[in-house]
Parts: C-alpha cells; structure tokens; sequence
C-alpha cells in the first residue's frame, strides 16, 4: 500500500535551460556534458564529494521537490522532548519514515499523540543532515476519521475516568431545598432567562447568585473555573446549596470549554453539590461526567434543583388533614382507655386493707421461714465442727513428730557407723602409702643417688668418671664426684 501525498509542482522556467548554474562555493559544479572515460583528462577534473556536500545536495533535490504534502499513517515509537517538540514514526504495513513537530506547531494540536493512532499529517519533506535521514517536518495533525476534538475529549475523558472523578461514591446528593443557588453561565443569550423564569414560576423567593462567565471561546474555562472557585469561598456567608453551571446548544466548538481539565477537577474539588447543564440533552461534555448531576438543558437544571411549590404547599396540606385525623383518633382512644381504668378501680380503702393483710401474711412467712433457716444453719454447724475435731491437725502432728523421731535415730547411727568405717579404710590407706614411700626406704639405710639436674641414676652406665652427683639419704644430702666407674661384670 502506497502512502498517499500531495506534491506541489515547482514551477519550471522557460529561461531557466538558458540562465548558468548557480554558483555555489560550498557544492560543487557538475557538469552536464558527458566526459569521455577514455579521457584520462576528464578523470582528472572530476573530485569527489565529502559526505556533507552530498548531503546538502540531497537536501536540495528533496525539499524542493517536496515542499508541501499529505501524508496518512499509523503513529509509533511516540515520544515528546522536555522542549516540547514531538518525534514520532509514520508506518503503514510496507514502509515507515521519521517525523517531527515543533513546539510551534504542536500548541494547536487538540488531542494527545499516542502510538498505534492512524493521523494525516501536513507538511514538508527535510533532511537531518546529521544523521543524513529525510523526514517529514509535520506542520498539523488530524486523527484519521475521527475529528482532533473529539479524539481529546475521548482521550481526557478516559484518563479522568481512571482517576476516579467520574466515580458514584464521590457525587454530592443535591438538597431538597436550597437556601441559595449559585449560577454560573453568560449574561446575554436566553438561558440566563429562562433559568430564573422557571425558578419563579415554580418556586418565587429562593435567591440566586449570579456569576457572569463566557461559555465560547479561549477565556472561557478560565473564567469558569473562577467562577467556581470564587462562588465556594462564599458557600458559608451566603448560604450556597447548589451550583448550576451551564450554557445553551452548540457545536463541539461551541462547547469544547466545558470539556477542560481544568474545570472538571474544579467542579470535582467543590464542596458545593454542582448540576451541569450544557447544551441539549444529546450533548455530552466532561463537566457532565464529574458533575454531582447532570440536567438536559439548563431549564431542565433549574427544575432538578428546586422543588415545585405548588406541590410542596398541596402535600403540606395532605399531611397537615392527616395529621388531625390521627390526633384526633388518638384521643378518642386515649378517653376510651381512661374510662375503662376508671370502672376498673376499686375503693382506697378496700385496696388498703387487702395490701396490709397481704403485709401480715409476708411478714409470717418471713419469721417462719427465718427460724428454719436459722435451724438448718445450727445444725450444719455441728457437723462441721465434728469433722474438724476428727481432721484436727494437732493429731495428726503427733503421729508425724513420733516418725521424725525414729527416723532421725536411725540417721544418726547410720552416720556414725559410715563414719568408722571410712576412718578404717583411710588408716589402711596411708599405711599402704608409707610402706611404698620412697622415704620410708631411705629410712632403712637406703640412699638415692641423682645427676647435677636432678634425676634419679639407675645405672652406672649414665655415669662418667668426673661427674659430679647428689646422693640423697634419709636426713640430709651429699654433694659428690665420681672418681671411677666400675661397671658389674656379669658370672
């Protein structure tokens, strides 16, 4: 599938064959005579081009050739710079090229770029010679078959929908009858008019604040978010109750203020209930969405925020008959009731004498049924203090002192008796070790014979004449030195 575009024709010249080549330094002159290849010379004259020469030239060939067209396809790879410029890519199912619009341009765009979205863009063809690409400088943008305003109100509605403004749970109920109603809508035209007519014919004497606005045009949703805005700071002192905020039937154009950001979160941030009313009741806006309630038309408005009188005086009246009747049957029930209880009543003095005879007849119960319990608790008496006579514990310490007795008989013979028998078994003991001590040996007359260092000699073959010893005996030691060695020989 081809891409389709508009190219203007240049403009060609009748002269033009005639008229020399422009001369510039920076491109170099080509020639339009054909050089002979067998010309060494002609190879000779022809330089080459640098990468930027050609590029330039390029540029040339391209921009005039293309210097206003159409084109249609799908967007991808969306991205928009800090500057505000936005870059984008222009595909369909055969080829893609670059695109770019300029801050300049994009302030008139309506609707919000997206990838995926089918556009037809107007513009000229360009190179960005630093990476030696042609692209598309797009001067507008319309969303293919569906108009820019539309796009932007479906695009802000969404992203609105998703925050939650258009959410039940955050709708103010509209109160019964307003104190005050604030309106918000143009002085001139009709729909002021036709507000307060249908406010006085159905209910006269509720007033109104008025605040003028323009409903068309680039000042429009700045002024009604002033409106707003102003209209809640007086909520408390003029006793607001209800916002109408409105204008009459148009074009999208026509009320496209009513579909601003701005607004929608200024009717969503009003601590006073607010009722749109914009255009015919085919009319859809953003304001319709976030409202607390939405009206048809702006008379319809009028209607929805204040009761008929008439209607309220005739049901006054309904229930004011109602409720004499019911008074008045209430009564009669009332008379009937007192009237029975009376006939019912009997003589004080009558009533008297049962209540003291009824007085005698519990004060003899209570005596008689005083002295059994005071029986029952004489006799429950008696068996306790049988018991704790046979639980005593002075008894029972006796029986248990006798024990602890015996037992610490038997504990004291027991220890005196381990006692004797470990003061044997320690006496075999340290007789056994004075008869394996080395001193008792030397006690004998033995002697124990060491080296300069101490150790015992068991040989004289650890001896050499020369050395000198310690000889060890029972009440002292001798200090000697070995004259001769005399090994045993052996039988």
């Amino acid at each position: 599938m081809q891409i389709p575009f508009e190219v203007d024709s240049p403009q060609k010249d009748e002269n033009s064959k005639k008229e020399a080549p422009i001369s510039n330094p920076s491109i170099p002159h080509i020639s339009q005579r054909t050089q002979d290849p067998q010309n060494p010379a002609s190879k000779q004259e022809k330089k080459p081009l640098t990468v930027s020469q050609l590029t330039r030239q390029i540029s040339l060939l391209l921009e005039g050739k293309f210097r206003s067209l159409t084109v249609e396809g799908e967007l991808s790879n969306v991205k928009r710079a800090a500057s505000g410029h936005w870059y984008f890519s222009l595909k369909d199912d055969q080829s893609q090229i670059r695109g770019v619009m300029f801050r300049n341009a994009a302030a008139g765009l309506r609707f919000e770029p997206e990838d995926g979205l089918e556009v037809v863009v107007r513009g000229h063809l360009t190179v960005y010679q630093q990476r030696g690409e042609y692209q598309v400088m797009v001067s507008s943008m319309e969303p293919k078959g569906l108009g820019a305003l539309q796009l932007a109100f479906e695009q802000l509605k969404a992203k609105l929908d998703a925050e939650g403004l258009f959410a039940a749970e955050h709708k103010q109920s509209i109160p019964f009858l307003p104190r005050r109603i604030g309106i918000v809508t143009s002085p001139t035209g009709a729909v002021i008019h036709d507000m307060l007519t249908v406010l006085e014919r159905r209910f006269d004497g509720i007033p109104v604040l008025f605040f003028p606005v323009q409903v068309q045009g680039e000042m429009a949703a700045p002024s009604l978010v002033e409106a707003i805005q102003h209209l809640n700071t007086l909520r408390n002192s003029q006793q607001i109750d209800v916002l109408i905020v409105g204008r009459g039937g148009g074009s999208i154009e026509d009320l496209w203020a009513f579909n601003d950001e701005k607004l929608a979160r200024a009717i969503f941030s009003s601590d006073i209930p607010v009722i749109s009313a914009v255009g015919h009741e085919t009319d859809f806006t953003i304001a319709d969405f976030v409202s607390d309630l939405r009206a048809p038309t702006p008379s319809a408005a009028v209607e929805l925020a204040v009761p008929k009188k008439e209607d309220l005086e005739h049901t006054v009246s309904q229930k004011q008959e109602r409720l004499q009747r019911t008074m008045l049957q209430q009564l009669d029930r009332l008379r009937e009731y007192v009237e029975a209880v009376r006939l019912r009543l009997a003589s004080p003095d009558a009533m008297l004498q049962q209540h003291a005879q009824r007085v005698d007849d519990l004060d003899s119960l209570l005596r008689e049924r005083t002295k059994r319990q005071l029986e029952n608790l004489r006799n429950r008496t008696s068996g306790i203090a049988e018991k704790l006579f046979l639980l005593s514990p002075g008894r029972e310490l006796e029986t248990q002192q006798h024990s602890l007795n015996l037992l610490q008989d038997r504990l004291t013979r027991a220890v005196g008796l381990l006692q004797i028998k470990l003061s044997d078994s320690v006496q075999q003991q340290m007789d056994l070790l004075d008869s394996l001590s080395p001193l008792s040996v030397l006690h004998r007359g033995y002697s124990v014979t060491l080296d300069n260092k101490g150790k015992s000699l068991r040989s004289v073959k650890e001896v050499h004449s020369g050395d000198k010893l310690q000889v060890r005996m029972e009440d002292g030691t001798l200090q000697t030195k070995v004259v001769s060695v005399k090994p045993k020989h052996p039988n």
